[in-house]
């Protein structure tokens, strides 16, 4: 039996719907989505296994010109390593939007060698689809060579076609993952993320680039798993403001947690959640080091 096996980096500008893209592809909520730029911060391979298939889609950060943080510039270096010697690289853009940030995008899509495919996503907030046929067409002259694919990753719309084009694009080669792995990603990965979710979701704008979730501790003890959790912020502002009016807002922030985390691991958590102040975290390549931002 021949197998296809090959690998599929997703690019695009911040809060286009890569992550939401990748979820929907893979029938599970592995990388983290909100309504916020940047909330993906690192790579995630999600694995899609079929009879004689399988797909490695690699969900990158937004690729962005803002690059005066070294937490901006880590992200670009992660978004741009994704694109090494992959089969096939998906450029995600934005319905009728065209903007300097996706033409920034663009010149790092051209210059790939793998074979390309646009996807035009969020085609769900067309009333009448044929308002997106100019844009389509736009599309068609500028990236001849790449297939091009109007879907909604969120209302799941038209990701057969996606997949159809992807698989004829695979190599034969034998399976990198196991049928049932679903991710590269550790479950002390995905818990962090989970937490940092629902601090994206539950502040403004300024709070959740911020902040980031480190670990202490999580063990299995007596059928519950127990889990100690810092976030890191910026400043005593920040701070105050995350925990809240006697710790409200922080306290919710862990419930709405625990319950994604139960879901994904299976078991009951007892989870616990601290704010300490961390300065110019974001800006410092050590301390992105010792946070786990691995060094690219």
């Amino acid at each position: 039996m021949t197998n296809h096996a090959g690998f599929v980096a997703i690019i695009g500008k911040p809060n286009v719907g890569k992550s939401t893209l990748l979820n929907s592809l893979i029938g599970q909520k592995i990388s983290i989505t909100s309504r916020k730029p940047q909330t993906t911060r690192q790579n995630i391979t999600g694995v899609r296994t079929e009879e004689k298939c399988q797909i490695l889609f690699v969900d990158t950060p937004g690729i962005h010109t803002t690059k005066s943080r070294a937490l901006n510039r880590y992200m670009n270096r992660s978004a741009r390593l994704a694109l090494k010697d992959v089969d096939v690289v998906l450029l995600v853009l934005d319905r009728d939007r065209f903007g300097k940030e996706d033409e920034y995008v663009s010149e790092v899509f051209l210059q790939n060698n793998a074979k390309k495919i646009v996807v035009v996503n969020k085609i769900d907030l067309y009333e009448d689809s044929i308002k997106l046929l100019p844009f389509l067409a736009d599309l068609q002259n500028k990236y001849p060579d790449a297939a091009l694919i109007p879907l909604s990753a969120k209302k799941e719309k038209n990701l057969d076609t996606l997949l159809k084009v992807v698989k004829n694009c695979l190599p034969i080669a034998p399976f990198y993952f196991p049928d049932d792995q679903l991710t590269d990603r550790s479950e002390r990965f995905l818990v962090s993320e989970i937490i940092r979710e629902k601090i994206m979701r539950q502040f403004g704008r300024e709070i959740p680039h911020q902040t980031v979730v480190a670990l202490e501790r999580m063990k299995i003890e007596k059928e519950i798993v127990n889990i100690d959790a810092t976030v890191f912020v910026e400043k005593n502002s920040q701070k105050r403001i995350l925990i809240g009016s006697s710790g409200d807002k922080i306290k919710r922030v862990s419930t709405d947690a625990r319950l994604d985390i139960e879901n994904l691991l299976e078991k009951k958590v007892m989870l616990r959640t601290w704010v300490k102040v961390k300065s110019g975290w974001s800006r410092d390549d050590d301390i992105l080091k010792s946070l786990g931002f691995n060094e690219i």
